[in-house]
C-alpha cells in the first residue's frame, strides 16, 4: 500500500489525523500472535484499551482504505454505546464514499445506532429499504431482511 494507496488523495494525511498508525512486520512477535495476523497487509482497528473492533486483510486501494478506517472508528464508538459519535462516521461514509464496499455495513449500523438511540423501529426499516434499493446483493442487505417486517 506504500506505493499505491498511501501517496494518493491525501491518504497518509487522512490516516495521521484520524488514527495512531502502527506498522509491524507480519511476523513481529508477540503482536502478530496477539492480534492473529496471518497475512499482510492486515489493518486492525483497536480502541484505547487494545480491544479489536474492525479488521481488513489484504490490499485496499485509497478509495476503500479511507472509508474502512472511518468504519473502524465508528465501530469503536458503536461498541462503546456512543451512538452519536458512531453516526458521524457512518454518515460520512454514506455521503463521501457511496461506492465503497464499507458503505452497506455503514448503512446497516446507521439504522441500528438510530434505533438504539431513539427506540424507533422505523430507522431499521429505512436501513433495510435503502440497502435493498442501493446494495441489494450485499451481505448487509440480507442481514437487514427481517427489518422489512417492521
Amino acid at each position: 500500500m506504500d506505493a499505491v494507496s498511501y501517496p494518493k488523495n491525501g491518504v497518509w494525511e487522512f490516516i495521521s489525523e484520524r488514527v495512531v498508525p502502527l506498522r509491524l512486520k507480519s511476523d513481529a512477535q508477540p503482536e502478530s500472535s496477539d492480534f492473529n495476523v496471518k497475512w499482510t497487509p492486515t489493518l486492525v482497528t483497536l480502541d484505547p484499551d487494545g480491544v479489536e473492533h474492525h479488521r481488513t486483510v489484504g490490499f485496499l486501494a485509497a478509495e476503500e482504505l479511507m472509508p474502512s478506517i472511518v468504519l473502524g472508528i465508528a465501530k469503536v464508538h458503536y461498541d462503546a454505546d456512543r451512538f452519536d459519535e458512531a453516526l458521524g462516521g457512518l454518515k460520512e461514509i454514506e455521503k463521501d464514499h457511496p461506492e465503497s464496499d464499507s458503505t452497506p455495513e455503514a448503512l446497516f449500523l446507521k439504522g441500528v445506532c438510530l434505533y438504539k438511540s431513539t427506540q424507533e423501529p422505523s430507522h431499521l426499516k429505512y436501513a433495510y429499504e435503502k440497502l435493498n434499493s442501493k446494495y441489494p446483493g450485499s451481505e448487509w442487505a440480507r442481514r437487514a431482511d427481517p427489518y422489512k417486517l417492521l
